[in-house]
């Protein structure tokens, strides 16, 4: 009898021990779900993190382009002026401040916008003028009054521009049958 007591204390214990060793199992599998989403909520985090100094970057760039496309413009004045003047001297300085401004400007994402002899875009060109063309099939920029640029993809400021309109024949009417 007292056998068969030790046996059912220990079949008890045993019971309880699984029991005890499935709840563990449990929350053990809890613990790595967690553990799972908490990795993925720091690995989403820290891209957001990346991204956003990548943002930050590229406004406080953009900010700085900003202003210095007025100075782009003064370079631009400056050369003709010099070019009208015949001051060579000048004339080279001022060209070569304006190539050096111009690298630094395009390694930090800036370009120009072609204009003329391409045909007119709205979304790069502003067209502050236009003239009657004859033989052109589509509306072309003839005359650039003032650069644009694109910083890294965007329109910064589109080009001011003269443009040919294409000549348009006369739809004719339906007539009535």
């Amino acid at each position: 009898m007292v056998e068969e007591q030790r046996t059912k204390a220990i079949k008890m214990d045993l019971a309880k021990l699984e029991t005890n060793l499935e709840e563990e199992r449990k929350r053990n599998e809890e613990y790595l779900t967690s553990l799972r989403y908490l990795q993925a909520d720091f690995e989403n985090y820290r891209k957001r993190v990346e991204r956003e100094m990548g943002e930050l970057e590229e406004f406080s760039t953009l900010a700085l382009v900003r202003k210095l496309i007025s100075v782009l413009d003064d370079l631009d004045l400056a050369v003709a002026s010099a070019t009208k003047a015949e001051d060579k001297g000048l004339l080279e300085g001022v060209r070569m401040v304006q190539k050096n401004l111009n690298s630094a400007l395009e390694a930090e994402g800036l370009k120009m916008i072609k204009a003329v002899g391409m045909p007119f875009d709205p979304s790069t060109h502003e067209a502050v003028d236009k003239v009657q063309g004859k033989d052109n099939t589509e509306d072309i920029v003839i005359e650039e009054l003032r650069k644009g640029y694109t910083f890294k993809g965007k329109v910064l400021r589109p080009s001011a521009v003269k443009v040919e309109m294409a000549s348009r024949q006369p739809q004719p009417k339906e007539g009535r049958a």
